[in-house]
């Protein structure tokens, strides 16, 4: 056990399209306000805004950049051809469900850019990343080979870091990863618990599943995660997320649980067979696993979702305890913040709260947790990080400068097809890889 390993926190800038498409089907929020005219420039900064409060706190904050929006080499590998305006105008024209989602700005939620175990559980005591495939939905399965650019990109020393190519992309091997993904351990840099959940088994269709919703995660696919990792099969739980939570829109475990160190705070219903989900932590974990299991009747799942209570962030302060990182639409709803004030004035760890306005995200369903990829590094693996995608002062101050300069403070549906944008972008993006020294990692760079 290294003690001087942190947690680090690598939030996802919002990119220059952000738009509410209602791309998510299981994801209620982003249904719900499809259509809305989204405001980029504030998005952006609104994380921003939540990265250097937290980095002005003392906690280890880093920036990973957005993907190349619109992606115009998938609309041409599906057969769109002419020059990049000819090629945007006629998937707008013809194809629009497509071209919608070729103009998504969703890897604004890094957690879903990866699954990352640290060096303490990893059989080689390397730290590992495993690009999440994200076949589920058409606008997402398209990030992973920029998003494996990136995290090269960022974690470069092979000495340090290993990087896994995303899984088979079908649905037996369907991958989402961190936001079905939480480690515990009695000390962060200490040999932990690696906790997966899965939505269903993607090889037998006979076992129990949402009937309403897809289910993201499968067994599979979590379980080739772990070996690619090189996990300790003894410290090392696979769970089944409860099939009705995921039918009542909750998509990801991390809309409904959220794990660090030796604490689990979750929803009474978010596993199946909940009872034995926790014997198994407890048992593999050892002496000290804490769990907050939060009662339906103190916050229903309704509650949980439209608040994303449970889309937080638990981070360790200097003194032991724990603060909880959550959107202001936990402070707006009345069960759902007199929960949690009863929570951190009475427990003996978690007693702070942190709020954060993050609407444009979460209007399209993402959050917190949502937000950030979680990355625990030793001294020696921090110091092999591309320093210039840690968030400080300086870099804070040119990367909202940036925004400033380039992007729009209105994005309708009918501007996503203004052909300005390829334009637009595409400067923006290539300061940027300049600004965070990241070479060539979007297409049109290639």
């Amino acid at each position: 056990m290294d003690a001087m390993a942190n947690e680090w926190n690598f939030d996802g800038l919002v990119g220059p399209t952000h738009n509410y498409s209602g791309l998510s089907f299981g994801n209620i929020a982003s249904a719900k306000n499809q259509g809305v005219v989204a405001n980029p420039k504030l998005a952006a900064l609104q994380g921003l805004a939540k990265m250097k409060a937290l980095a002005d706190r003392g906690w280890k904050q880093g920036v990973l950049a957005p993907q190349e929006r619109p992606n115009l080499a998938a609309l041409r590998a599906l057969g769109f051809s002419g020059d990049d305006v000819a090629v945007l105008k006629t998937a707008a024209r013809d194809a629009r469900p497509v071209f919608n989602g070729v103009m998504s700005a969703s890897s604004m939620w890094s957690a879903n850019a990866a699954t990352v175990s640290p060096s303490a559980n990893t059989a080689d005591k390397r730290v590992h990343f495993t690009a999440a495939n994200l076949n589920n939905k058409f606008h997402r399965s398209m990030e992973h080979p920029t998003t494996s650019r990136i995290l090269r990109a960022m974690f470069a020393d092979d000495k340090c870091f290993a990087h896994h190519a995303a899984l088979p992309s079908c649905p037996q091997f369907g991958d989402e990863g961190a936001a079905n993904h939480t480690r515990f351990a009695p000390r962060i840099g200490a040999k932990g618990v690696e906790f997966f959940v899965y939505g269903a088994t993607g090889f037998d269709p006979s076992a129990p599943a949402p009937k309403k919703f897809p289910a993201r995660q499968t067994r599979e696919a979590s379980e080739a995660v772990a070996r690619l990792h090189g996990l300790d099969t003894s410290v090392t739980v696979f769970a089944q997320q409860n099939p009705d939570v995921i039918d009542a829109g909750v998509f990801h475990n991390d809309v409904i649980a959220v794990g660090h160190r030796e604490l689990l705070f979750c929803h009474d219903r978010a596993f199946a067979n909940q009872a034995a989900v926790f014997a198994e932590l407890r048992e593999k974990f050892g002496e000290g696993f804490v769990v907050i299991n939060v009662a339906d009747a103190d916050v229903s799942v309704e509650d949980a979702v439209s608040s994303y209570l449970f889309n937080s962030q638990l981070l360790s302060k200097p003194d032991g305890k724990m603060a909880i990182v959550v959107p202001d639409e936990c402070r707006t709803n009345p069960r759902v913040w007199t929960y949690l004030q009863g929570l951190v004035t009475s427990h003996p760890v978690l007693n702070e709260t942190l709020v954060f306005d993050l609407r444009e995200s979460m209007m399209n369903g993402g959050g917190p947790a949502c937000l950030r990829l979680r990355v625990e590094l030793n001294a020696a693996e921090a110091n092999a990080v591309n320093p210039n995608v840690v968030l400080n002062d300086t870099l804070y101050a040119r990367l909202t400068t940036w925004v400033e300069k380039h992007y729009r403070d209105r994005m309708a549906d009918a501007d996503l097809t203004d052909p300005a944008l390829i334009t637009e972008v595409r400067v923006a993006l290539d300061e940027l890889t300049s600004i965070l020294k990241l070479g060539s990692v979007y297409p049109f760079q290639l």
